[in-house]
């Protein structure tokens, strides 16, 4: 077997082909022909001297040879980019595109005052910047869809590089009729037998809300949970549950005499823990963590409910 034959781009039209599981799909990804992309990995098959993807009808899947191979090609990809990655911003600081993954409970409330200010500070940035649930963003991190993502802490994966920002509080979100919207904050034992309302399994929050009603004896509502914080404030609003919301958003769309308020929980700290992620193995650490210091000094600077870690 000559390895040496083997080049980046097959891998890169490997690891595409694995993604779409289909050969038009992961050529138009490339910017190649259909035939050229088969042509370069029949071309491996045979330096390689294994199959790597079993062909049918339904579609194309990895043979369990190929399953390995894919995964190692993924791991020679990020290490190449790491490097051009780590030589860029060794020679010109915050320059070039960054991908960043964020979630929609906390990306729109944050991120225009970082982007703004890493604009006026590193005009030559740009921060290309996409939404998913946090459960989404950590497997699409791993496989190389974003260079770093914002998200709740903590993360699952093992060879993640992750660096902490600072805790957000959590408030009970009541309707303006309910018993307790008159309180100027709610005792733990007011909790009990409440019925609450929460996001769907797909954000991290739901975890957090589900071990809050086991400790304060509320009931958790599976049958509504919600696609997006608007929603959950909706349902509040016509009285089907309480909610436990977090303070940005709190900030940001709960106005102060409308149908939702908000209370905090007298004598606890209830907050979630936000960090800063990217995959161990790449390049640009350094301006990673110089984007992390940005996002903390905005956190502190515009948000006195915050309490920021180091």
């Amino acid at each position: 077997m000559n390895w040496q034959g083997l080049t980046l781009r097959q891998l890169r039209y490997l690891v595409a082909l694995d993604d779409t599981r289909h050969f038009r799909r992961a050529a138009e990804q490339n910017g190649v022909s259909q035939p050229s992309l088969s042509a370069q990995l029949q071309t491996m098959e045979s330096t390689l001297g294994v199959r790597l993807f079993e062909r049918s009808r339904a579609g194309v899947v990895p043979t369990p040879v190929g399953r390995e191979v894919v995964q190692r090609a993924r791991r020679v990809i990020d290490d190449v980019q790491g490097i051009a990655e780590f030589t860029a911003g060794a020679q010109h600081g915050l320059v070039g595109t960054i991908r960043l993954g964020a979630k929609p409970t906390l990306g729109p409330y944050l991120l225009p005052h970082v982007v703004r200010r890493l604009h006026r500070a590193h005009p030559d940035l740009r921060l290309y910047v996409r939404e998913n649930a946090p459960r989404e963003l950590e497997f699409e991190l791993t496989r190389g869809v974003h260079d770093v993502i914002l998200a709740q802490l903590p993360l699952a994966g093992g060879d993640l590089t992750v660096t902490r920002l600072f805790r957000e509080p959590l408030y009970l979100a009541v309707a303006a009729d309910h018993p307790l919207a008159g309180r100027e904050a709610v005792e733990p034992r007011d909790l009990a037998g409440l019925q609450v309302l929460s996001l769907n399994p797909h954000y991290h929050l739901h975890d957090q809300i589900g071990a809050l009603c086991e400790e304060f004896s509320a009931q958790l509502l599976r049958d509504y949970e919600g696609t997006s914080l608007d929603a959950l404030r909706t349902m509040v609003g016509m009285g089907m549950g309480v909610a436990f919301v977090p303070a940005l958003y709190a900030l940001s769309e709960i106005p102060d005499h409308g149908e939702v308020v908000v209370k905090p929980i007298k004598g606890r700290s209830i907050a979630r823990s936000i960090g800063l992620a990217w995959r161990a193995s790449a390049g640009r650490a350094d301006t990673y963590q110089e984007i992390a210091v940005t996002m903390r000094e905005v956190a502190a600077q515009t948000f006195k409910v915050l309490t920021i870690e180091s």
